[in-house]
């Protein structure tokens, strides 16, 4: 791998501490841990201050030093919550991608994409972008001509979903649903929106590559919730607010739960301020990982035929009106 970063470092301008925005943590061997075990324990790890794109501030719960992915999921990104004056808004100019989908949530604020294949929309709170790169795009997430104007508060997701070996040159294709097109769930003290799979009987439209469950929880203070999960699925609990339990494990406000071979229900108890968090759960795939920036492959030889690719044209360009 030190071949590859040399050469896409020097390329892209990026290095591995750049790109993760963080020095050396505390996360250090937790996947060799999660990952390595039949159980289910509960691994929980701060999210990390980073800088992305233009120069947003996000706090990424992983990639961090020592700890790469928690397959299937390559990366969680919290971008904001910020509070822009009018003109300060930055957003992601263009960039490529290879091998894995984009999974864009706004919160708050909006956000307006366009990529290399023609695809262009607009997302408002509550609305989602399920992007499957596949063989390559070149994209661009900007904050909303409104939000750049105006100014205004933004506070949203990414998350990178790994795409299995058969899958990772398939043609891109997007999945964009505004907030009305997705299931809400509601009971005694509890809120859901449920962006991928399923809950309480109400399944998204979307359709994900790796069985995949993704849901935006509330809890009033000292409610409770029961999460099913697929047989097999990682789990993750990604806090927004508030804090909580995960079973009899506590997990605060900026941290992430990891659990391995999840239990059939995540049971979810929010404290005395109410908890608020982004629940996932997917399908290890189970294969080779090999990644730098934004593309992720399965082999360092693929890796670098993706950044010749992209050097040579072949992810295309954005087509802009003059």
């Amino acid at each position: 791998m030190r071949i590859v970063t040399h050469i896409l470092g020097k390329a892209l301008g990026l290095g591995w501490e750049e790109f993760t925005g963080c020095s050396r943590c505390d996360a250090a061997g937790v996947m060799v841990k999660a990952m390595n075990t039949q159980t289910s324990p509960i691994t929980v790890v701060p999210t990390q201050v980073a800088l992305e794109g233009g120069g947003f501030q996000i706090r990424r719960a992983f990639p961090v030093a020592g700890l790469s992915y928690f397959d299937p999921i390559l990366l969680i990104d919290e971008m904001g919550p910020v509070n822009y004056g009018p003109g300060e808004a930055i957003g992601a100019p263009d960039h490529p991608h290879r091998g894995f989908e984009t999974v864009t949530y706004i919160i708050e604020g909006a956000m307006e994409h366009e990529d290399s294949h023609g695809h262009r929309g607009a997302l408002r709170p509550g609305d989602v972008q399920w992007m499957t790169a596949g063989a390559g795009v070149i994209h661009s997430e900007m904050p909303a001509a409104d939000i750049l104007r105006d100014g205004g508060r933004v506070h949203g997701f990414q998350i990178w979903v790994n795409l299995p070996k058969a899958q990772k040159l398939a043609t891109p294709r997007y999945q964009e649903y505004a907030s009305t097109s997705l299931p809400i769930v509601t009971g005694p003290g509890m809120w859901a929106r449920v962006i991928a799979g399923e809950l309480d009987g109400r399944r998204s439209p979307i359709e994900t590559t790796v069985p995949t469950t993704m849901l935006h929880v509330k809890l009033d203070a000292n409610a409770r919730l029961s999460i099913p999960i697929a047989p097999g699925s990682n789990a993750i609990v990604h806090t927004i607010d508030g804090d909580g339990r995960i079973g009899d494990t506590p997990v605060a406000d900026h941290h992430a739960a990891l659990i391995p071979n999840a239990p059939a229900a995540l049971e979810l108890t929010s404290g005395p301020n109410g908890f608020e968090a982004l629940v996932l759960a997917g399908m290890p795939l189970n294969e080779p990982v090999a990644r730098y920036g934004p593309f992720v492959m399965n082999t360092n030889a693929e890796i670098e035929q993706a950044f010749r690719d992209y050097q040579a044209g072949r992810f295309g360009e954005i087509a802009r009106a003059s």
